[in-house]
């Protein structure tokens, strides 16, 4: 159907809604209620949605048009090129006032910008909270497992809890990071300092309070400190991923540890011995594994240079 014109010089009222059909798009309905701001020959109003069609509703402003959520609308005058309408999305504008698809969108300067910027998790999210309530967990925890000399039963109890939440923390702030988006720079960094900050206090206060073997707490760190060391070494040629070994390494480090800081006692005390022995293992033989793959990595990277290198002088 073709477009409804207003009368030359005069106001056109419209009560129900005009339609409007966009070339190869669905049906556009457009309302007038005021006089047309189009010359002599009159001016068409368009609405147009791509792929659908959209409803019209009379305005209380003068020749304007409403489109659906999905799209913009536009209004273009008969006589000359197209005019946007006030709100109307850069892709409804095209030659000769119809409706154009996305075939014939451009998109709006600076839009990839203003996207990136959009899509940039805040650092205020809840998966860097939870790694910032980690640092802060760090100095509570060694106040309160030093307390009265640090062997005080009440006062281990309140530091095995302030380590088990952190420890919890670091659960829950990575998977939440990855799942819902909220990987930010801060987090990259903050992570794994909380990581090794809580684990590694709580080592030394075990071993200056000589619950816990001096050679023990310089394994777990030692190793701790070396892969990442070595991640920053071989970074240039690619990313070590983390192993199944090296999950089950940290919780069970995470396990002995946490036991040790209770004032155990009798068949306890025995299993804790144990369990830290697994965690040593783990962690000696997770470490080593490291050092094999940041090998490897090494050689790959060091070959595809090579031949990416003697492709381009042949």
């Amino acid at each position: 159907m073709s477009g409804v014109p207003a009368a030359a010089g005069g106001p056109a009222r419209a009560n129900g809604a005009a339609a409007a059909s966009a070339p190869g798009k669905g049906a556009a309905g457009a309302a007038a209620h005021g006089p047309s701001a189009a010359g002599p020959r009159g001016a068409a109003v368009a609405a147009s949605v791509p792929g659908g069609s959209a409803e019209s509703s009379s305005g209380n402003a003068g020749g304007a048009s409403s489109a659906g959520a999905a799209g913009g609308a536009s209004v273009g005058s008969s006589e000359g090129g197209p005019v946007a309408s006030p709100g109307a999305a850069p892709e409804s504008v095209a030659d000769g006032g119809s409706g154009s698809g996305p075939a014939g969108a451009k998109p709006a300067r600076g839009g990839k910008i203003a996207a990136a910027a959009v899509n940039q998790a805040s650092v205020w999210n809840i998966a860097n909270l939870l790694t910032m309530l980690r640092l802060l967990l760090v100095p509570a925890f060694v106040a309160l497992m030093l307390a009265d000399g640090g062997y005080d039963p009440a006062w281990r109890s309140l530091a095995w809890a302030a380590f088990a939440i952190a420890m919890i923390t670091d659960l829950f702030d990575g998977h939440l990071a990855r799942t819902y988006d909220l990987v930010t720079d801060f987090g990259k960094i903050a992570d794994p300092i909380a990581d090794k900050a809580i684990m590694g206090a709580a080592l030394i206060c075990l071993s200056a309070l000589g619950d816990l073997p001096w050679w023990v707490t310089a394994v777990i760190l030692g190793r701790e400190l070396g892969v990442t060391l070595l991640r920053f070494l071989v970074i240039r040629y690619g990313v070590i991923p983390a192993s199944r070994g090296g999950k089950l390494k940290t919780l069970t480090q995470g396990v002995a540890v946490g036991m040790y800081v209770l004032a155990l006692t009798g068949w306890l005390a025995t299993l804790r011995f144990w369990v830290m022995a697994a965690a040593v293992v783990l962690t000696v033989v997770t470490g080593l594994d490291y050092v094999r793959q940041a090998i490897v990595l090494r050689r790959q990277g060091i070959a595809e240079r090579k031949a990416a290198l003697e492709e381009t002088q042949g």
